[in-house]
């Protein structure tokens, strides 16, 4: 039995997905082309300026009020013309708003930029742009192109998550920026997936447990046991007390490891493994390693294994997940797959898939068994 949830609702989504698709390309038809290639070459301008619009902290300096340059400026310790500039080219883009001549204040773009909104995106921006993620693209890029080495590890001398192992501060910013992936891909792997049938989720390399805690939100009856790396566990343990309810977190527990080693061992038919988001950021011989694991501790049990991950088309790729493909080049070794590249994984992996489930969203969730 399917567990698919709102399959209409998810139909909807993906037709509307390819009109966006569609409009995102109307650029190309209708502006002269060298105009066009200009534009696009020079976009890592608005990434700037986004960027040091974020660290200045504009949008919540505005809040709710419409303010003057001067008034921002003070506020954000920087020079009144200078804001003013910025914040004009930004309204351009449509973030921000200018009300009156040099008066600002938010619009429902940069309200996903304010520090008090749940739902911000301040982390994701501030990681994307921060030194550690921009060298490579700037310095090591083209030879990563020539050579197929990868770009990060050319500019800093090791893999993506060594060199997160020995830099906290960057290690921070980058679990907070993957708690933002909510605010793009929304609760719809809470809703579109009939988790009912369970009672117990394994999140592997479930980072804070904030996917978990959705779900649980949602199903009074599940637990949660959130897996992941030790000094993820270390600092996720305390992160929800006094922001959840009691009785919520009590349904949530933790356990360090490396997937790469093992996972938690299946009990039964009830228990699910969800890995979000994970898989996309390994070679395929540890995509092979993680899901061989998953086998063994799931064989026997009836336990299932839920990937949420995106599914690349075979042809004509949108332009998202083209720009998540190359960013996954860029930082490690890991890549988009589609979904014969998939399937080729749980075959050497002792795993087959069951059902493909649609997203209000552009991944997917990718439902497993162990073969044995």
């Amino acid at each position: 039995m399917s567990l698919q949830k709102n399959s209409g609702a998810v139909r909807r989504f993906a037709k509307l997905m390819k009109f966006a698709a569609w409009l995102q390309n109307i650029p190309n038809k209708v502006t002269p082309a060298p105009f066009r290639l200009i534009q696009i070459g020079s976009a890592f301008w608005q990434s700037q300026v986004l960027h040091i619009a974020v660290r200045l902290d504009i949008a919540s300096i505005l809040g709710d009020e419409s303010l003057t340059v001067e008034v921002i400026a003070s506020r954000a310790s920087a020079q009144p013309d200078a804001i003013y500039r910025l914040l004009r080219m930004l309204a351009a883009l449509g973030i921000f708003e200018e009300v009156f001549p040099q008066v600002f204040k938010n619009n429902a773009l940069s309200a996903y930029l304010r520090e008090d909104n749940p739902k911000n995106v301040r982390a994701m921006i501030l990681m994307h742009n921060s030194v550690e993620m921009s060298r490579p693209w700037y310095e090591q890029f083209e030879q990563g192109v020539r050579s197929g080495e990868v770009p990060f590890k050319l500019s800093h001398g090791r893999e993506l998550y060594s060199y997160m192992d020995e830099h906290a501060e960057f290690d921070a910013l980058f679990a907070s920026a993957m708690d933002c992936v909510e605010a793009l891909t929304g609760d719809s792997f809470a809703t579109d997936f009939d988790w009912g049938r369970f009672d117990r989720i394994i999140d592997v390399g479930g980072s804070k447990g904030s996917k978990s805690l959705a779900i649980l939100k949602r199903y009074s009856h599940l637990t949660a046991l959130v897996f992941d790396r030790n000094q993820v566990i270390q600092a996720a343990a305390t992160n929800w007390t006094g922001k959840e309810s009691p009785d919520l977190l009590s349904r949530l527990t933790y356990q360090a490891g490396n997937m790469l080693e093992s996972v938690p061992a299946a009990k039964d038919d009830k228990d699910i493994y969800l890995l979000s988001a994970i898989l996309h950021g390994m070679h395929d011989e540890d995509c092979i390693k993680v899901l061989r694991n998953l086998a063994i501790a799931s064989t026997g049990t009836g336990a299932r294994i839920v990937l949420m991950e995106l599914v690349m088309p075979e042809l004509k790729t949108d332009f998202s997940i083209a720009a998540f493909d190359i960013q996954m080049f860029m930082a490690t070794r890991g890549r988009e797959r589609t979904l014969t590249e998939w399937q080729a994984l749980f075959e050497q992996s002792g795993l087959m898939l069951e059902e493909e489930i649609g997203l209000q969203s552009i991944g997917k969730m990718l439902l497993l068994m162990s073969k044995s």
